[in-house]
């Protein structure tokens, strides 16, 4: 099998590169802007690097000629907040670029194309107590925005070419290395500082629970909806969700001292956010995804701190 990665430098990306490599089944691309990022660096020799913009058509194309993949994963996007500070370039990247990812995949036959979008494709006027699947997707941010024109263009494309499109809408993804602000990255930030020894405060009150999963159970949900049969694609776009119940911030925090005995973490509730999220914080309901495909997250609570702070040790040894 032949796969091709679209932001395969980023952070779940990466992430799904490591997976189809270990696997060994599978002869894989990445196309991003930068070259191969260091956690690929021992995986360089499996790996065929092609450098462009998604919004630049002339590079996608290229792309898909030369790796001539049996499936697409387009994972690359310009994330909410540089979305926000420049919405024209949003555009052009996330709207538009999917529209050549899609149209380079029609083009060179390519077998299965897999979309990576996101919660936040949900707007604020969300009626019922959970979101599920079939919730209204009004999102008043250009990043939602932005995806929800690619789950439709995805929607047009299975309809008029027979395409086999489909996609997971992610929750708040936490890992090690996040670099892009956000309201709900203390989820991965209050981990990666108290391992580095570092004073962490929560912005956010101790009860607020924001739906997360690990970003090796998000990788391996992408890996595992792409080897689902196309008769069991019934809703196209899913959401999943990490292990339930959802954890509280407190719950986060207290997991984190368990581990760190000496994690300085405290509560510093800015109000102005707290109302932010307060308007579309909602549990949210996967089950089609656990019904259709058979998706079930790997790791917990417990599990996902455990992994999250050796995987901080392993990198400080490496540096």
């Amino acid at each position: 099998m032949r796969a091709l990665v679209t932001g395969g430098s980023g952070f779940i990306g990466s992430e799904v590169v490591k997976l189809l490599i270990e696997r060994g089944d599978a002869e894989v691309s990445i196309f991003q802007r930068s070259g191969l990022p260091r956690k690929l660096e021992p995986y360089a020799d499996k790996i065929r690097c092609y450098r462009g913009s998604v919004g630049n058509y002339s590079h996608v194309l290229n792309a898909v000629q030369q790796s001539r993949p049996d499936i697409l994963f387009h994972m690359s996007a310009m994330l909410s907040v540089p979305s926000e500070a420049d919405h024209s370039t949003s555009i052009q990247t996330n709207a538009v670029g999917t529209f050549y990812v899609l149209e380079a995949a029609r083009l060179f036959n390519v077998k299965k194309t897999i979309f990576a979008s996101t919660l936040a494709t949900f707007g604020l006027d969300i009626q019922e107590p959970v979101i599920g699947d079939a919730s209204v997707q009004r999102p008043t941010l250009i990043y939602g925005a932005t995806k929800v024109f690619g789950e439709l263009l995805g929607h047009f494309y299975r309809r008029k070419f027979d395409m086999d499109v489909r996609g997971l809408r992610y929750p708040s993804v936490v890992g090690p290395g996040v670099t892009n602000p956000g309201i709900v990255q203390y989820t991965s930030w209050v981990i990666e500082e108290s391992a580095k020894g570092n004073p962490f405060s929560i912005w956010l009150k101790p009860e607020t629970r924001q739906p997360i999963v690990y970003y090796k159970d998000a990788a391996l949900g992408t890996i595992q909806l792409s080897e689902a049969p196309r008769e069991a694609i019934q809703t196209v776009y899913y959401l999943i969700d990490g292990a339930k119940p959802t954890p509280s911030a407190q719950q986060i925090a207290d997991a984190v001292r368990k581990r760190l005995p000496s994690a300085d973490i405290r509560f510093k509730v800015d109000e102005t956010l707290q109302a932010t999220i307060d308007q579309f914080l909602r549990p949210i309901d996967d089950s089609r995804a656990r019904e259709e495909w058979g998706w079930n997250p790997k790791y917990g609570l417990d599990g996902m701190v455990d992994d999250f702070i050796a995987e901080c040790r392993r990198a400080a040894e490496t540096d």
